[in-house]
């Protein structure tokens, strides 16, 4: 008799769960706010925005939209409404990774406004976790996964690279990884089969290969701009104008797309000072023996018989120079940070990518659209977002300061929506405290 209780009362928990999810989520009004549309470089005014679920429904003048008696209301006179931002180049830890540290990274990325992740470095069990992400069972951001990576350690032969990709697809990762390593038969086996199969592939740059030659085999996406500098010997001093410009109208033929992830590179070569990096207040939202392997890492690296700063240096400003070059030759450029990395926090390295945008020459409109509205445009085949207008994903930051005025200003949030579910400034610096937890 117990046993049967038993199974009732999970039976119930269970139809209850059941019936809260199909209840219809309240709508969300922001009202009195300025909306930074994204569709084109302006401000519109005291409008209100009004969601439900996990999509905006209505955005009109405020006088225009009747908010529904039984709304969560969120005032926004004198705020600033913009869509979420994305992570282009993010990692989600492996489901075999301490749970606390995967769900504090998620976290992370979302208190900082960023509601859309493309991860580049898929493992097994994280199908199931872009389900959960993507449906709103857990606190994340959506997720756009690449599979396991194509590497010299992954890949033997062309044909394990064609089966590779054919597994891939069929299991349903959304796009598949490139490592270096990869011979270029090995490599053109892959980007054919993706090619027939149409499934992405982007990343790095095999050597064998070439960039040159990934732009031909259709690689969608050149993560940290990727083979440009090797190409273009810009270790070795300024490249001429009139190259980058050549190679940013090649970029552009091929329609292909860059990610960045100018902050990391700058650590990468050697040129950020290690005591600033070391000073990031963010840092202490990671687990500090990462940290302390973070720093060793850096210290072995400069102080390496191999490590030339002077070639650090050329390589660091000729990326800026590049940077601007494809920008002003209309490559896409799509906003990534490559965090969780070297020094590099979830959600906090978008502001120092921002910044490193800037003095390459990026206006705050232009570096805000890489990380909303040409996202969007990228996956559009797969959702509605990036702007804020009717039928888009219901991702916003509410912000205190004009984003378009300085990018900065980003930084100054009163709150951020993802998939619909509002969470106040306040809320999220609680989580944040006691994800930080008590320092020595």
């Amino acid at each position: 008799m117990r046993r049967n209780v038993g199974l009732l009362v999970v039976l119930g928990a269970a139809l209850a769960l059941a019936a809260h999810a199909q209840t219809k989520a309240p709508a969300v009004a922001f009202v009195d706010v300025n909306v930074v549309t994204m569709d084109s470089e302006r401000v519109l005014p005291r409008q209100t925005v009004l969601t439900q679920g996990d999509r905006i429904v209505q955005v009109g003048p405020r006088a225009r939209v009747k908010v529904p008696g039984d709304a969560v209301v969120v005032q926004g006179a004198g705020k600033y409404l913009m869509p979420g931002l994305a992570e282009m180049h993010g990692h989600v830890p492996p489901p075999t990774a301490p749970a606390e540290f995967l769900d504090a990274v998620l976290f992370l990325y979302v208190a900082n406004g960023v509601t859309t992740v493309r991860g580049m470095l898929g493992a097994p069990g994280q199908l199931e976790l872009r389900e959960k992400a993507n449906r709103g069972a857990i606190l994340a951001p959506t997720l756009y996964l690449a599979g396991p990576s194509y590497s010299g350690n992954s890949i033997n032969s062309p044909a394990e690279a064609e089966q590779k990709a054919r597994e891939q697809k069929a299991a349903g990762w959304d796009l598949l990884k490139v490592h270096p390593g990869l011979t270029r038969d090995e490599y053109d086996a892959m980007a054919r089969t993706a090619r027939d199969l149409g499934i992405r592939f982007a990343g790095h740059v095999p050597a064998e290969a070439g960039l040159l030659h990934a732009l031909e085999m259709g690689q969608e996406t050149i993560d940290h701009l990727d083979g440009y500098i090797e190409y273009l010997e810009g270790a070795k001093g300024p490249v001429p104008q009139e190259k980058l410009a050549e190679v940013a109208r090649q970029t552009k033929a091929a329609g292909a797309w860059v990610v960045p992830t100018m902050a990391l590179w700058e650590t990468l070569l050697g040129v950020a000072d290690l005591e600033t990096l070391r000073s990031y207040p963010e840092l202490k939202y990671m687990p500090k023996q990462q940290v302390d392997t973070w720093v060793k890492g850096y210290q072995q690296r400069i102080s390496s018989p191999k490590f030339n700063k002077a070639e650090g240096t050329h390589a660091a400003a000729n990326r800026k120079r590049l940077l601007k070059a494809l920008h002003d030759g209309g490559v896409g450029i799509l906003f990534g940070t490559d965090a969780p990395q070297v020094f590099s926090v979830p959600g906090f390295s978008i502001h120092r990518e921002m910044r490193l945008m800037a003095e390459a020459g990026m206006t705050p409109y232009e570096i805000l659209r890489s990380g909303t509205r040409t996202i969007g445009e990228y996956f559009k085949s797969k959702d509605t977002f990036g702007a804020i207008a009717v039928n888009q994903r219901a991702d916003l930051i509410l912000l205190d300061a004009d984003p378009l005025k300085d990018v900065a200003h980003v930084a100054r949030r009163s709150g951020v929506m993802v998939r619909g579910r509002w969470l106040p400034e306040r809320e999220i610096q609680e989580r944040l405290e006691k994800l930080a937890g008590p320092r020595p």
